[in-house]
């Protein structure tokens, strides 16, 4: 919105001739820059003052009505533990880990200290044909806490990322092993993989597919685990759905498994709308893929970390996927990083040809940054130390208690919990679906000092991992009172 110019927002940017003089001039609302103007056919022109207005314009924003944004813009400017705080100081309660993955809370000072001692000792490092040591020591804490034989971690700098590694990852070992046949890509309805090309092909949310095009060719989607009719109100995984898993033998007879390279699933699919997986039913998805040489991918992106009270959904449901996806609370969201995790298998099929050559041309150029291993050795010091893998196990059934305390309320349709999660779907506005759930999450905002997520008309809940007692009741509490006032 031109003119919005909140004022702790100034430009404080100031510009040094050669000998250090400043030669940059800045007021409250514009800073101004000496530079020559270039005509159509690059003739110099007379320098002039160039106004750049302190406004909401440029920046078009991820995921965002980005019109309504600016005619009312939410901004927070710091943080601490489990608060937002706005330009003007109100502190903001922070209902959903900032998107998932403040899971240590924020601005944490282990955290902090340590990417600050990091910047000043080095501030990049190539992971190309060279390295620095926090990329093994970090990548081995992330093995030690992965289950079974998942002992291979690749790093890379977002959930998107990770998903599309671990795809290029389980297409190239088929290759390998002598089954190139294997191209074929299973996903599932509401499951979300993150925004690469990989990852909108196997995911299942339509907003997220539909602009652009074919995607990529050969994949099919298993069915959603969720049914209202048969799991409304549920406080953990659901008694119905775990016979959905067998849609993937039908899948297997319909491509045959001799094309079908890997099936990628959330153990609980958490964008959507928070949907536990029903009892049994990641189990016999590992069955199946195991007696068909199919890889079973667990996107553990959102429940990596403690978010379902292990270190990963892997291991609360006894189930060894042959890769898993993390991101998000490795680092608290301090720094941005990802990766994947694969049992040795498939890491040591890789290990063969010339040693001089690399064994997979994949990477990134912020592959195991410096700054993102020290936040993320920090970050697990954080989790091992406070327990918080363990709080939140202890903490959920508080936290389910307190949810289901809003069934009854107006408009409320369904309630689910898991861990510390919480989706709770509001019936939509006639003819405006998503209205009423974006309504409620500024009126959370504005009026509440809460900070929560939606998802159309679904309001979706999950606090850092230190949330307390008293604020898990403070959160339900807020909710309740947008809720109604929403009705």
């Amino acid at each position: 919105m031109p003119g919005f110019m909140p004022a702790i927002y100034v430009f404080t940017v100031q510009k040094e001739d050669a000998d250090g003089r400043n030669i940059g001039e800045r007021s409250d609302a514009v800073l101004r820059t000496t530079m020559p103007a270039m005509t159509e056919n690059k003739m110099p022109m007379p320098a002039v003052a160039a106004p750049i207005p302190n406004d909401l314009e440029s920046f078009w924003m991820p995921f965002t009505p980005n019109r309504a944004f600016k005619r009312a813009p939410r901004l927070i400017t710091r943080a601490k533990d489990m608060h937002y705080f706005t330009p003007e100081g109100r502190a903001v309660l922070d209902g959903t880990a900032g998107l998932w993955c403040t899971n240590a809370g924020h601005n944490r000072d282990p955290i902090v200290a340590a990417i600050k001692r990091q910047a000043e000792e080095l501030d990049y490092a190539p992971a190309f044909q060279f390295a620095h040591p926090k990329s093994f020591e970090l990548a081995s804490r992330v093995a030690a806490l992965a289950p079974g034989d998942l002992n291979r971690v690749f790093f890379c700098n977002s959930g998107s990322e990770a998903v599309d590694t671990a795809l290029k990852m389980a297409l190239a070992y088929h290759n390998v092993r002598g089954e190139a046949a294997r191209t074929r890509l299973i996903g599932r309805e509401r499951g979300y993989h993150g925004v690469g090309f990989g990852g909108i092909s196997v995911g299942g949310i339509v907003a997220n597919r539909k602009l652009f095009g074919t995607l990529l060719a050969g994949v099919d989607h298993l069915p959603t685990t969720y049914s209202r009719e048969h799991q409304a109100f549920t406080k953990g995984e659901p008694d119905w759905g775990g016979h959905l898993a067998d849609e993937l033998e039908r899948i297997v007879a319909l491509h045959d498994a001799s094309t079908i390279a890997a099936v990628i699933v959330e153990p609980m699919a958490g964008s959507t709308g928070v949907l536990p997986p029903p009892k049994g039913y990641l189990q016999k998805l590992r069955a199946i893929c195991d007696r068909h040489g199919i890889l079973l991918i667990f996107d553990e992106v959102i429940t990596g970390f403690g978010r379902l009270g292990y270190a990963f959904a892997a291991e609360r449901y006894g189930v060894i996927p042959d890769l898993i996806t993390f991101a998000k609370g490795i680092t608290s969201g301090a720094v941005p990083m990802g990766g994947v995790i694969t049992r040795d298998g498939i890491y040591e099929t890789f290990m063969r040809g010339p040693e001089h050559v690399p064994e997979l041309f994949h990477g990134y150029t912020y592959s195991a940054h410096p700054l993102a291993c020290a936040a993320g050795l920090a970050t697990l010091d954080l989790y091992r130390d406070e327990n918080l893998f363990e709080r939140a196990k202890t903490l959920e059934p508080r936290w389910a208690d307190a949810a289901m305390t809003l069934k009854g309320l107006p408009g409320v349709l369904d309630i689910r919990t898991l861990g510390l999660t919480a989706g709770i779907d509001l019936a939509p506005r006639p003819g405006a679906p998503g209205l009423r759930g974006y309504e409620t999450m500024e009126r959370a905002f504005r009026d509440e000092s809460l900070m929560v997520r939606i998802a159309g008309d679904t309001i979706e809940l999950m606090p850092p991992l230190i949330v307390s007692e008293a604020q898990i009741g403070e959160i339900f509490d807020k909710v309740g009172r947008v809720i109604k006032a929403a009705a």
